[in-house]
């Protein structure tokens, strides 16, 4: 059942228990239960919403634990660690588009599959797989990206045993329903105003955070860590749905990559005063956003 417990105040994340602890593992693959507690505090969850929470995911195998209450370290299984790392490359790929380095090449990819009854379990996978990857559905089947994803379906495909059952193509030339030029196709597509609305919300949290990193004042370690996963939170939130459409198909100019500078701009901030332990989800992200960093002129840096 989902985690639906979660915080929620003036300028704060929506952050659900489960994606809290989650975004506490360190390096180490631990988490301190002391500072999971202090950040569950400061988001406003209670200690009892925690406690239950961890319960839940020791007993669904995601973490395993020594000790008790806040004196407990909790250690994250393998299964945890491999299912929790983003799509570091896709990442790359994100911001390399946001820095106009990665251009269109003018083609639609097409997938399509006829997947019968009696495999539901993989072609609801492959549809899911689809999705992920940024496909919008056309009609029953049948589904379009404006980016290279022949190898990742194919990969797919070929783990689910279905390969005999996908077809791919590519065109430049599409038309559905009566929409023919590239702009008109990805508004017809995909949505984009709440794609928008999304990263709106993004570049708020993160021009919050930023203003709370660069204050006179500067944050306690129980506050960092809280920014560093209201800021973790809100970006993923944004970005799963994200079709990573290229620059020529979406308005000018795009608030996904104003969003996304100011992201990194967060990321760079915190990691100047970084402990060696840090979470994963800091390193992780950090480890991208920094490469966008020495790349991109200082002047646009946060905005």
């Amino acid at each position: 059942m989902p985690d639906s417990s979660a915080i929620q105040d003036s300028g704060a994340v929506e952050i659900p228990t489960r994606t809290l602890v989650e975004s506490m593992i360190r390096q180490d693959s631990t988490i301190d239960a002391g500072e999971l507690y202090a950040v569950a505090n400061t988001l406003g969850m209670t200690d009892q919403q925690v406690r239950l929470c961890i319960k839940r995911l020791v007993a669904e195998g995601q973490f395993t634990h020594e000790g008790r209450g806040r004196k407990a370290v909790l250690y994250a299984t393998d299964r945890t660690r491999g299912a929790l790392e983003p799509d570091i490359e896709f990442l790359r790929y994100m911001y390399r588009q946001d820095r106009g380095v990665e251009p269109w090449d003018g083609q639609w990819r097409l997938a399509a599959f006829g997947i019968p009854e009696t495999a539901r379990q993989a072609r609801d996978a492959m549809r899911d797989t689809i999705i992920r990857l940024g496909g919008a559905p056309i009609q029953g089947g049948l589904y379009v990206s404006a980016n290279p994803w022949e190898d990742r379906i194919a990969t797919a495909a070929a783990e689910l045993g279905v390969t005999e059952h996908l077809t791919l193509l590519s065109t430049t030339d599409l038309l559905i329903g009566g929409a023919r030029t590239p702009r008109a196709l990805a508004e017809r597509l995909w949505p984009l105003d709440r794609l928008a609305a999304g990263h709106i919300r993004l570049l708020e949290v993160a021009q919050r955070v930023l203003r709370t990193l660069r204050a006179a004042t500067p944050p306690t370690p129980t506050q960092r860590l809280t920014l560093q996963i209201e800021l973790g939170t809100e970006f993923a939130r944004a970005l799963d749905p994200d079709p990573l459409l290229p620059p020529e198909l979406l308005p000018r100019p795009w608030i996904g990559a104003q969003a996304r500078a100011a992201v990194a701009a967060c990321w760079a901030e915190l990691a100047r005063t970084e402990t060696p332990n840090a979470t994963r989800v800091f390193q992780w992200y950090y480890d991208v956003t920094a490469e966008v960093l020495r790349e991109q002129p200082a002047s646009t840096r946060g905005r």
